[in-house]
């Protein structure tokens, strides 16, 4: 089977979630494309891991579909879709060694019989291929209390692909590690996306995680979809003011505008005014109040009347110290304008 023929084309039509009078899932419909890395994103109890339960088939939805290249899945169960799902918690047996665990679905399979069911060197092979493939072919005798946290989540994700899944769930599968493991695992799962070829769906809190894997980003706010498109798109042209506070970090700086509405400008676009220099574009003045040293520059929150607003100043800017009265200048092409309630973007 080839990677595109492996990567499933997965569409959600007006799906709805309902537990009792609490809607977790409102009206939601996407399209989310074969082969895509897509990142799922939202403030917590927006609805993410719901979303993924109902993809897998864990969950049946209230209403709506769900669709896996064109045929609707929506009735059948998690064991009935080419879906695989890794837990935030890994899920992991702790009496199988790490063989066990990735094999447990594909000797499940083969043990009910079903047709066309994999043999037992069939199972042999797809595991020690993906051992091959996650680094994990020394550790196939262990068992998870043996491992370290990083290893314990290649052996998740070696459960789920060996089943050669058309789409790949993941639900924080890096919020376990620390800080190291976290930038090793993301370069990891950028290379098993590219190996395997499957459709992944990504629900993360960590905001640079979504940016710096995913080819496409969506955000959730109560159960709906506020904005969805490549993660440039929703950086430099944020639909909402929800949007621009909620991807990037520091986040955008939001205060009136004077012809009316509200003016938001990203931290890293201001420059520092130097005494009696002529300012382009938006100008923000402020006093200084907490510099905080990133190791490539300087995060610089600024108390104003107008609102506190923050700066980042890079390598080789003056560092600031508190106390400091400053002004910034802003292009005027680097400014995102919104109406008056920051429901829509106004430029």
């Amino acid at each position: 089977m080839t990677d595109r023929e492996r990567a499933g084309d997965l569409r959600l039509i007006g799906l709805t979630m309902r537990y009792g009078p609490t809607v977790a899932l409102d009206d939601v419909s996407l399209h989310i494309r074969a082969g895509s890395f897509t990142a799922v994103v939202g403030p917590s109890g927006c609805g993410k891991s719901t979303l993924l339960r109902v993809l897998s088939g864990l969950e049946a939805p209230s209403g709506g579909e769900v669709e896996i290249d064109g045929r609707s899945v929506t009735g059948q169960g998690a064991g009935e879709r080419r879906v695989a799902m890794v837990f935030q918690d890994y899920a992991l047996y702790p009496h199988m060694t790490v063989a066990g665990n990735i094999s447990f679905g594909l000797r499940l399979q083969a043990r009910h019989g079903r047709r066309n069911g994999p043999s037992r060197q069939q199972i042999d092979q797809r595991v020690h291929e993906v051992a091959e493939l996650l680094g994990l072919g020394a550790l196939l005798r262990r068992k998870p209390g043996q491992l370290s946290g990083g290893q314990r989540q290649r052996v998740a994700l070696g459960r789920a692909i060996v089943r050669r899944p058309s789409v790949l769930l993941l639900d924080e599968p890096l919020s376990a590690l620390d800080a190291q493991l976290r930038a090793d695992a993301r370069a990891e799962l950028l290379r098993l996306h590219r190996e395997i070829g499957a459709t992944v769906v990504l629900v993360t809190h960590d905001q640079h995680e979504a940016l710096s894997m995913a080819t496409e980003l969506v955000v959730l706010r109560d159960g709906r979809v506020v904005q969805g498109g490549t993660p440039q798109e929703l950086y430099e042209r944020p639909s909402t003011e929800f949007v621009a506070t909620f991807v990037g970090a520091p986040a955008m700086n939001l205060c009136p505008d004077t012809g009316g509405g509200r003016l938001g400008w990203r931290p890293a676009e201001g420059r520092l005014l130097t005494p009696g220099e002529e300012p382009e574009g938006f100008v923000a003045e402020g006093v200084t109040d907490v510099c905080a040293y990133t190791g490539s520059g300087q995060d610089v929150l600024c108390r104003s009347p107008a609102g506190d607003f923050v700066l980042q100043q890079r390598e080789g800017d003056r560092w600031l110290t508190p106390g400091e009265m400053l002004r910034v200048s802003v292009p005027e092409h680097r400014l995102h304008r919104f109406d008056e309630a920051g429901q829509r973007r106004a430029d």
